[in-house]
């Protein structure tokens, strides 16, 4: 079995001990050394060299060791210093600070283990100043879609309660714009629900057991009157065997017409949209492809973002805008499947593809 932590090379205790032995070798090498130069010089014939010996000999030898062990521990001493200074720097708030100290030892381990925590710790901070940013693009994204229609409501049910109309025309006109925008507002605030529904911690699905072939044709059976209206044509690619999967189908059907309209409202008109369904051994890819105005590489790493919609100008003029939840809420249904939901954006063309485990994730 393969050992999770390499040992270290040396550790602490042993490095002062042999510190502490080569202090009092030296110490003792030294002393002796004196010993034989004074026992061997015409001075010892003193005798106040004789009486002052015995109590200059044991205070010389304490002296060399004490020296020889603060050099030989000098770095030891250094390197405890730096910690010290660096977990002050830390606990003043310098999360970017990282101690610099290259052991092998305990105290090499110890430095290690602060810069990772203070790594941790950064990272922590950021994911929650990145939350923190979110909640407050969330709320400004809220009330600036919300607001739109709302206004325009506001406004229409104005005009009619005060009675601002020249004829029955102008009066049906103001009630059929009322009752779209209230239609347009009641969407906007399924897509919030639904998005804060999928990202909730206790987000569940309901598997049955589903024909997906089934599934996508009566979506494409739906969609079809709306494309033609926005002189967009299909052309289905799905086969025609039943293809028996555990998944969501509400969740899932959520998932697919996002990105059917979302392919309508960004097409070339006329244009059109290709739907294919392949299947392999163990998985399930569904393509759903259109031709639009490029995107640029930040525009395209961004798509799946909540509440991020790209330039207006690209829209329908016949289609309202959206909550910029579609996409965000299509990757989240999928993913919860334990799928993947990808772009391939090739010059005009755009493919979404969405692949599922053929079975039921546990």
């Amino acid at each position: 079995m393969k050992r999770l932590f390499k040992k270290p090379r040396k550790r602490i205790q042993v490095n002062l001990l042999l510190r502490v032995v080569l202090s009092a070798t030296l110490a003792a090498a030294l002393n002796n050394l004196l010993i034989f130069f004074i026992t061997n010089v015409d001075a010892w014939e003193n005798k106040w060299i004789q009486n002052l010996y015995p109590y200059f000999i044991t205070p010389f030898f304490v002296l060399i060791f004490i020296l020889t062990f603060l050099l030989s521990t000098r770095r030891i001493v250094k390197d405890l210093m730096s910690l010290e200074r660096g977990l002050q720097t830390i606990s003043e708030g310098n999360l970017s600070f990282r101690v610099s100290m290259n052991r092998q030892d305990e105290l090499g381990r110890v430095a290690d283990n602060i810069n990772q925590m203070t790594e941790r710790l950064q990272q922590q901070m950021l994911k929650e100043r990145e939350i923190e940013n979110s909640k407050m693009e969330m709320i400004t994204g809220i009330s600036h879609d919300l607001r739109t229609p709302l206004t325009s409501i506001i406004g229409y049910i104005e005009l009619l309660r005060t009675n601002t109309f020249q004829n029955q025309e102008e009066y049906d006109r103001f009630v059929h714009n009322t009752y779209n925008k209230a239609i347009h507002l009641k969407k906007l605030l399924d897509d919030l629900f639904e998005y804060t529904k999928l990202n909730s911690v206790d987000a569940t699905l309901d598997y049955k057991q589903v024909d997906l072939f089934q599934l996508v044709d009566q979506l494409l059976f739906d969609f079809e009157p709306i494309a033609q209206e926005n002189h967009i044509q299909l052309h289905k690619d799905i086969g025609d065997s039943p293809i028996i999967m555990s998944i969501d189908s509400n969740k899932m059907a959520r998932a697919i017409d996002n990105l059917l309209m979302n392919a309508l409202k960004y097409s070339f008109k006329p244009g059109m949209i290709y739907v294919r369904i392949k299947k392999e051994l163990t998985t399930i890819t569904l393509e759903i492809e259109n031709n639009g105005t490029p995107l640029t590489r930040e525009q395209e790493n961004k798509l799946f973002d909540r509440f991020y919609k790209v330039d207006h100008s690209r829209s329908s003029e016949g289609i309202q805008t959206g909550s910029g939840l579609g996409l965000s809420i299509s990757k989240n249904i999928v993913e919860l499947h334990r799928g993947t939901i990808a772009l391939d954006h090739e010059d005009t063309r755009f493919t979404f593809k969405i692949t599922l485990p053929i079975h039921k994730p546990d």
